[in-house]
């Protein structure tokens, strides 16, 4: 019996539909916790039907398009999974990074700590070689919605004009700004809170 195996990591409901397969090639679907060690749902679904996987290491099989996914009553163990999967597991991406840089009050210029994290942001785009990298912008609620805005933008745009002038390809990053809509900590409107002026350096 020959077999294509799929291992997926989860931490959100995610719904896979599988198109015909052939009687002598059956598909096999694993659950693994994603990097952070969280496990969420997956269902397997063909015109048979459905088999919803909720534990680490639970696999479905799928032996054509219309027959129901089907579950063994034993789990993987993390040593089995490792054994059988080892190389697909090692080409998966590295977990992503994410640098948080603080600004001055009512300002886009960094905190002098902020700097060094700034650099290290910059270091892990380089090692990595990545091209996947989100800039976001934050407020306190000092002032109002719309200069807040502004502001985060502006925090945002400083810190992408940085990795640029290191050599970073402006296409490799997005760019996104919230204003005072996503604080690290939830405050009273006019509150200066230093955690929340921020912008998030993630890479991938």
């Amino acid at each position: 019996m020959k077999f294509s195996s799929l291992i997926l990591l989860a931490s959100a409901f995610m719904l896979l539909s599988f198109a015909a397969c052939a009687p002598a090639h059956r598909t096999r679907v694993i659950l693994i916790p994603d990097p952070d060690g969280k496990v969420g749902e997956i269902t397997v679904q063909n015109k048979g039907g459905a088999q919803i996987m909720t534990q680490a290491g639970q696999m479905a099989e799928v032996h054509d398009d219309a027959t129901a996914p089907v579950s063994p009553a034993s789990v993987m163990d993390d040593k089995e999974i490792h054994r059988i999967f080892g190389d697909v597991l090692a080409a998966l991406p590295e977990k992503p990074l994410t640098f948080i840089l603080y600004f001055k009050t009512n300002s886009f210029e960094l905190n002098i700590p902020s700097l060094k994290v700034l650099n290290s942001a910059h270091e892990a785009i380089s090692s990595r070689q990545s091209e996947d990298i989100s800039v976001i912008g934050h407020t306190d609620r000092v002032g109002t919605d719309e200069k807040n805005y502004i502001l985060s933008r502006k925090r945002a745009l400083s810190v992408k004009k940085y990795l640029v002038v290191k050599g970073v390809h402006p296409d490799a990053i997005e760019l996104d700004y919230h204003g005072e809509a996503n604080p690290l900590v939830k405050t009273a409107e006019g509150v200066a809170e230093p955690r929340n002026r921020r912008v998030e350096v993630i890479v991938r």
